[in-house]
């Protein structure tokens, strides 16, 4: 009891070291604030329409809610760890927090108007939960996450687009089609199922389902009096030309019968009686 006694006063002390030292960076971050809204020339927190607080050495941030109609900020080459002090900036249109060392953007869902968001050169490691909260963002067009750990995930653009499929511009690229369409292969597997399934005109079994045993088809049974590789011509020739034709004239014929137009007597001359009349003729073109 006597030794955990003794350790209480170092563990105070070092929660209030802790306590004293987001005291000072939220101190540092509110001289930041203060300093932009004089050197724009705002009064009033309602006219505060954009923020540049980049390259300020921050590792904490004052909550910024009281800028309710904040639409651009700038947070880059900063050292947040977090971003909850913008939760509830539900104007803002352009973010920039890359160079940091963000590792969570839990509360980034609200921010339904954003359009811009740069989160490269952070620590972000959870795709799943990164992309999870950004899945809200109807509007966002443009955004970063390279160089963050969690890009080396070996399908991390293509992942990114199928769960946001309203951003265009990802890491400077622009989404293209064929990108689209391979992650609709990759991830969404029963709808690139009927996407084949109606270009080749078949019908599509809804309840198709990847994990499901193939199924297999019946076996056909061959004929008894079937020979394999018979039915391949081994004749060889020297000239390909040759082989080319006589291999045109063992394809399947097709016949075109159509109505031989001279052998009808035109209206006129049935009336005068100058072509005997003959029966009508049908011609036929085979084509191989």
């Amino acid at each position: 009891m006597t030794g955990y006694l003794e350790h209480l006063p170092c563990a105070f002390q070092h929660t209030t070291s802790q306590a004293k030292a987001a005291d000072a960076a939220l101190e540092i971050s509110r001289r930041a604030v203060e300093d932009q809204l004089k050197i724009c020339g705002h009064k009033k927190d309602a006219d505060v329409f954009e923020l540049f607080l980049s390259q300020k050495e921050l590792t904490e941030v004052i909550d910024l809610s009281r800028f309710k109609k904040l639409k651009y900020l700038w947070l880059h080459h900063n050292k947040l760890h977090g971003i909850t002090f913008i939760t509830r900036n539900y104007c803002l249109a352009e973010l920039y927090l890359n160079n940091n060392a963000i590792f969570d953007i839990q509360g980034l869902h609200s921010l339904h108007s954003l359009h811009i968001l740069l989160l490269h050169h952070n620590e972000l490691t959870n795709i799943e939960a990164t992309v999870k909260e950004l899945k809200g963002m109807l509007n966002l067009k443009t955004l970063t996450l390279y160089q963050n750990p969690l890009c080396q995930y070996n399908l991390y653009r293509l992942y990114t687009i199928y769960h946001l499929p309203g951003v265009e511009l990802l890491d400077r690229n622009q989404v293209t089609e064929k990108e689209r369409r391979s992650m609709i292969t990759i991830f969404n597997h029963k709808k690139s199922h009927i996407v084949q399934s109606i270009a080749f005109r078949r019908k599509v079994d809804a309840s198709w389902n990847p994990r499901s045993p193939l199924k297999q088809k019946p076996a056909q049974r061959v004929p008894s009096d079937f020979a394999f590789a018979n039915n391949v011509d081994k004749t060889m020739f020297d000239d390909p030309e040759d082989a080319v034709f006589v291999r045109s004239l063992k394809r399947s014929a097709m016949a075109i019968t159509y109505l031989n137009w001279d052998t009808v007597p035109t209206r006129e001359e049935k009336y005068l009686e100058e072509k005997d009349t003959e029966p009508v003729q049908m011609l036929t073109v085979t084509l191989r």
